[in-house]
């Protein structure tokens, strides 16, 4: 037979009772197991109080109160160290602090604070910094239309640090899908990069671009002087207020045409289905039979060139890597870095427009993406069943004016793990902007060289103070364990990590 449950009692024990001398057995009493001394007694040694066990609960509600308090302290030095996740200036708890930019895991660098928002939580959610580049660059798609979107042509630079390998990323060459209108590639082309290197499922990374495009986002400021400079035409209602007058900052736009594009895209199982949610409607929007050619992304071994400095890597050709590589040899063969004016600019008609995010991580593993629509707005012909904006093959400019990553990785011996990426937009001279970056931070690395054992936390790669002309420069970096973000101008583009 089972034994039937019944509550536990506990004997309390105490150091004399008169019971004991009189023969009588002891009582047991029900009663929680606290300690005779804990209850108070008077003067003849008898407990006071008429209810039994009452100083025991309320001993018992003390520890729970205290129990409580300890937690919630714990609490707040938790959310306290969460603080460096969101980007704050106050020091972590492992009692050292990080200028602005400074982050112990990974971190992006990009155009748009959403943009580098929805990468950092792509970050924190797991993903690496193929996932977070690849969701960011879907997110300037959306928010940036003026400068890429899915109908541009990307460039890509990725340094693996677990393998040491250094891959590159061309979206193929330039092709028509009508007369002056280029065959979009982003998807295919983001698509292949992530399913080589990336670690999230692809649907995780068009949630945050797809919600944007269907619940709206905030004009900022290069999209609205870009909507000024160029006109409303052929871009409403989109981009247009009812008036028909360009949308202003921080006004509201949607694209839920857009929206419907990502959402089939997240849901294809292959690169070839997701381009064929974008290709269907617009050959149906151009009158078109179809496509008469396929875009034709690929991944090959980035170009390296090994020198005192350690190994430069690049895009190949037909980017403008290889005049890089040719023009930094020979600088670096003249007598070492030194930080030299200026090159005199380039003459071209007009700067071109490129899109630009870098991401990072602290092992040493960077992502350069740059991508364009060939000029602002690129075709300047909406797809009203799509919301995308085709490249303008009519003015066609040459890749070599906007598509230039540099990565500088350690030594050629291995001694140093140090990783430093560079990638410039919107000036004729990327190639020659990218060099002088180098040599400043090259310059600068030297003469820091004596105190870096006693800042190696703070002071990080050396940050070039200007960029040759008008344009943007980011700058990312692996030192010291740490990941490490900046912009020329610096503030020019939001970053976050954590």
């Amino acid at each position: 037979m089972e034994a039937t449950a019944e509550p536990v009692l506990y004997r309390k024990l105490l150091l004399w009772e008169e019971s004991w001398e009189s023969g009588e057995e002891e009582e047991e009493i029900a009663e929680p197991l606290f300690p005779g001394p804990w209850k108070p007694q008077d003067s003849s040694g008898k407990k006071v109080g008429a209810r039994p066990g009452a100083w025991a609960q309320l001993v018992a509600a003390l520890l729970l109160l205290a129990v409580g308090f300890s937690l919630a302290v714990w609490q707040l030095h938790t959310r306290a160290g969460a603080t460096e996740i969101s980007g704050s200036g106050a020091p972590p708890r492992s009692g050292h602090s990080h200028r602005p930019g400074v982050y112990h895991h990974g971190a992006i660098i990009s155009p748009a604070a959403p943009c580098s928002d929805l990468g950092r939580e792509l970050l924190v959610a797991g993903g690496n910094v193929v996932d977070a580049g690849v969701g960011a660059a879907l997110c300037l798609a959306v928010v940036h239309p003026h400068a890429t979107g899915l109908g541009a042509m990307f460039w890509g630079l990725f340094h693996n640090s677990s393998s040491g390998n250094s891959t590159a990323l061309t979206s193929g060459p330039a092709q028509t899908l009508a007369p002056g209108l280029g065959l979009p590639s982003a998807l295919p082309t983001l698509r292949l990069l992530h399913t080589r290197f990336g670690r999230l499922p692809w649907p995780r990374l068009l949630v945050g671009p797809t919600t944007l495009a269907q619940e709206g986002f905030l004009v900022d400021t290069p999209l609205a002087s870009a909507l000024a400079a160029q006109g409303t035409e052929g871009l409403c209602p989109l981009l247009c207020h009812t008036d028909g007058t360009p949308l202003g900052p921080g006004a509201r736009a949607t694209n839920p045409k857009l929206a419907a594009v990502l959402r089939r895209a997240a849901l294809a199982p292959t690169s070839d289905f997701a381009e064929d949610a974008l290709l269907s409607p617009l050959v149906r929007d151009l009158g078109l039979e179809g496509p008469s050619a396929e875009p034709m992304p690929t991944l090959e071994p980035a170009l390296q060139l090994p020198s005192a400095q350690g190994i430069l890597i690049t895009t190949p050709s037909p980017s403008a890597g290889p005049e890089l590589l040719a023009l930094l040899e020979a600088a670096l063969q003249s007598g070492g870095p030194s930080p030299d004016p200026c090159p005199p600019p380039l003459h071209a008609n007009e700067t071109p427009v490129s899109s630009v995010l870098a991401t990072v991580d602290s092992s040493g593993s960077v992502l350069l993406l740059i991508s364009s629509l060939n000029s602002s707005f690129g075709s300047g012909r909406l797809s009203p069943s799509t919301g995308v904006l085709l490249s303008n093959l009519v003015d066609k400019s040459a890749i070599s004016t906007w598509a230039c990553p540099l990565i500088l990785r350690g030594s050629p011996d291995g001694t140093e793990d140090d990783v430093l990426g560079l990638v410039a937009s919107g000036t004729p001279a990327v190639a020659r902007v990218t060099i002088h970056a180098l040599l400043r931070h090259l310059a600068g690395s030297q003469t820091q060289a004596q105190h870096q054992h006693q800042h190696q936390h703070q002071q990080g790669p050396t940050e070039a103070s200007s960029v040759c002309g008008q344009g943007t420069l980011l700058q990312v970096a692996a030192h010291a364990e740490h990941a490490h973000v900046s912009s020329v101008p610096s503030g020019c583009c939001p970053f976050q990590g954590f």
